[in-house]
């Protein structure tokens, strides 16, 4: 098992507790100068604050303190996933259906392993995504990629992305912005 799975079986209990939810463990960084990042949102859909930052931090230092999982030094960073944030469970693809994405597998399908298009949704255990055509002329085409092949995935920054994180902000929802 990776250490960043171990971290992510450590913690996910605990801040489920306190009403987050797990987006991604992630190192980065050489021996001397590594950054362990934990990314988190809240389960109730919130936006993440400053504050809930630290209070995750917080609580996380102290049980990555006792249960030691990196042998070297790090540092420990807590952030939101932010706007054009990562995709990293089968939920954020259901969530965020109709907005544009990349996405990475970890071995070629179909000769690439790089796709770039509108996501549809989730079928079972598979992503779907709507793959803008390389050739003029040609429509789009679905694409189903098994979830357990995706190596990194995230949104694309678009306007519509923009106005929709503006919307969940202030409060107004799909039905009001085609309205206005």
């Amino acid at each position: 098992m990776a250490v960043t799975e171990k971290i992510a079986e450590l913690i996910t209990p605990t801040l489920l507790s306190m009403g987050y939810e797990l987006v991604r463990v992630h190192i980065s960084g050489g021996k001397a100068n590594q950054t362990l990042q934990i990314m988190a949102e809240r389960q109730d859909g919130a936006t993440i604050t400053v504050d809930d930052c630290e209070t995750i931090s917080h609580t996380v230092s102290a049980q990555l303190d006792v249960a030691d999982p990196i042998s070297s030094a790090y540092s420990l960073e807590v952030s939101s996933p932010g706007i054009d944030r990562p995709l990293t469970r089968l939920k954020d693809f259901q969530r965020f259906a109709g907005f544009e994405a990349k996405v990475q597998l970890t071995a070629p399908r179909d000769g690439r392993r790089n796709f770039r298009g509108i996501v549809l949704g989730v079928e079972g255990k598979d992503v779907a995504i709507e793959i803008m055509p390389e050739k003029k002329g040609e429509a789009p085409a679905k694409v189903t990629l098994p979830f357990d092949a995706i190596d990194q995935a995230k949104l694309i920054m678009t306007d519509e992305l923009m106005r929709a994180a503006l919307d969940s902000k202030t409060g107004k929802n799909q039905e009001q912005r085609e309205t206005v």
